[in-house]
């Protein structure tokens, strides 16, 4: 399982090319993770990407103007890569969100451990409720 750290790096590695881009298109190849994908995930569809933001092992992807946002977890193996949208998927590339500027943040996940759910705004999810405070955090 990616360790803290890697998520942390992850995040910063993904989350300049997703603030403030609008999302063109979802793409599921595969619905079949840990949990299966949620259509509400289609919520995103037109829309713009705002915070981007890490609670423990979890990615929190803020869409504005959707009254929610997407929670994504990467599972044993499961990686996020940010490419151009033409670029041919891999096996194991189950997800993928478009963007206006012509590129693509890619789930890629082996062993489909990982999700990609729908977040409610001001809802607490119920795999984040049970968290404890964050190490940096005041």
């Amino acid at each position: 399982m990616p360790e803290l750290p890697e998520v942390e790096t992850t995040l910063r590695g993904v989350s300049p090319s997703l603030a403030g881009r609008s999302v063109t298109d979802i793409v599921v190849r595969n619905a079949a993770l840990r949990w299966p994908v949620p259509g509400e995930v289609r919520l995103a569809v037109g829309r713009t990407v705002g915070d981007c933001r890490r609670r423990a092992k979890y990615l929190l992807f803020g869409i504005e103007g959707a009254d929610g946002g997407l929670l994504v977890h990467l599972g044993m193996s499961g990686s996020l890569r940010v490419v151009p949208a033409d670029q041919p998927p891999a096996r194991h590339d189950h997800i993928d969100l478009l963007f206006d500027d012509g590129t693509c943040l890619r789930y890629n996940d082996p062993r489909r451990f990982g999700c990609f759910l729908w977040l409610e705004p001001g809802e607490q999810h119920p795999l984040l409720r049970a968290l404890g405070p964050e190490p940096l955090s005041p």
